[in-house]
């Protein structure tokens, strides 16, 4: 899998856990009787979700720099 930046990468985690909190509190609460069971399964996606990106961020491997491309001292 490609290396994803750690800041670009909890970011994502941030957004899936808290759209996902935010869909479990309003569909086991807020909502009415007709969308409870869809928004809070949609919540529990995007919690999964968030836990993917755990999962990436945890065991990625840090990018080493080009060895090529580094500047030689001068002798």
């Amino acid at each position: 899998m490609r290396y994803i930046e750690p800041t670009r990468v909890k970011v994502l985690m941030v957004m899936f856990y808290a759209t996902g909190m935010m869909g479990l509190i309003v569909g086991l609460g807020v909502a009415g009787k007709d969308m409870t069971m869809m928004i809070t399964f949609m919540g529990v996606i995007n919690i999964g979700l968030g836990a993917f990106f755990t999962f990436i961020f945890l065991t990625q491997i840090q990018k080493e720099p080009d060895k090529r491309k580094k500047k030689r001292k001068s002798d």
